[in-house]
């Protein structure tokens, strides 16, 4: 694909700010440089990345595949940046923390306050990491603790502490046939339409196992960004059932006219674990892992 980082700094410049004008003032080139760099782009890729609604620019579903790898690119040089300027100015006292299936975490403002206040001098650094693993990144020592549920196939090289769980649910609208059930069955789930999380992609290698139970036969596959927002409005607009935590899912409830459904008789859970790699961690970072744990135990 003959793209480059150029070209990923305009899209997420664009998207991010719905003009070429805004977008161009932010990179530091001209519009009219700008939009023609734009068109070379879309010339080369053979389609369109973005609609104009009303005045604004927004992705479309070329656009906004493109724009998930642009960002995990941009972000990880962003980092590399600052992991080089750390290392140049001998700054080592700090704590890089990755979560998988990153959302809103409502614990995470707590854990941080409450780790700031004993170590003022230490810099928590929240890092995204490719792929959304983040167990390659702790082996890489890219990442000093990860909050991570999801299989890996190197998870028996690093120290896992079993943290929480929690239950995955199906989101409806609240006028779904579903709403109101006790429970849900695999064959509940056949031939529906179902939106999740991109990295339940199953044209990755390795896929991500579906959030269903075992046997079901869904119909269409809709992957979305990890944006919840994103995943929340197309269930509201009717194009599809989410398998969601109940925790991400909770709040939506009242402002969107979702219900959420217990998936199986038993509650479909995840377990949520604290990694780290093996041998001894600095003060700080054992210090970081105990209020960690302390405050998601509870």
């Amino acid at each position: 694909m003959d793209v480059d980082l150029r070209d990923l700094e305009l899209l997420d410049a664009t998207a991010e700010t719905g003009s070429l004008t805004a977008a161009a003032q932010r990179l530091y080139v001209s519009q009219p440089a700008l939009s023609q760099r734009l068109t070379r782009l879309e010339d080369r890729l053979g389609t369109r990345l973005f609609d104009r609604k009303g005045r604004r620019l927004v992705p479309n579903a070329a656009g906004r595949r493109m724009l998930v790898t642009a960002r995990r690119v941009l972000t990880e040089l962003e980092s590399a940046a600052r992991d080089l300027r750390d290392i140049r100015d001998g700054h080592e006292r700090r704590v890089r923390f990755a979560v998988q299936c990153s959302t809103t975490f409502p614990w995470l403002s707590p854990v941080l306050r409450a780790y700031r206040e004993r170590q003022p001098d230490i810099e928590v650094r929240i890092e995204t990491v490719p792929d959304d693993a983040p167990v390659p990144a702790l082996l890489a020592d890219r990442v000093d603790v990860a909050l991570v549920t999801k299989p890996d196939a190197q998870m028996d090289r690093v120290t896992l502490t079993r943290v929480f769980e929690d239950e995955m649910v199906a989101v409806v609208p609240a006028g779904h046939p579903w709403a109101g059930r006790p429970h849900l069955t695999a064959a509940d789930f056949d031939g529906v339409d179902l939106v999740l999380y991109d990295f339940y992609d199953q044209r990755r290698i390795p896929a991500e196992p579906l959030p269903i139970p075992a046997g079901a036969r869904p119909g269409r596959i809709t992957t979305m960004p990890v944006v919840t927002d994103l995943v929340v409005e197309m269930v509201a607009g009717g194009q599809g059932v989410a398998v969601l935590p109940n925790w991400t899912a909770a709040p939506y409830t009242a402002s969107h006219g979702l219900a959420l459904v217990r998936i199986g008789e038993r509650p479909l859970t995840r377990t949520w674990y604290c990694a780290t790699r093996p041998g001894p961690h600095p003060p700080h970072v054992e210090g970081f892992v105990e209020e960690l744990l302390a405050r998601l135990k509870t």
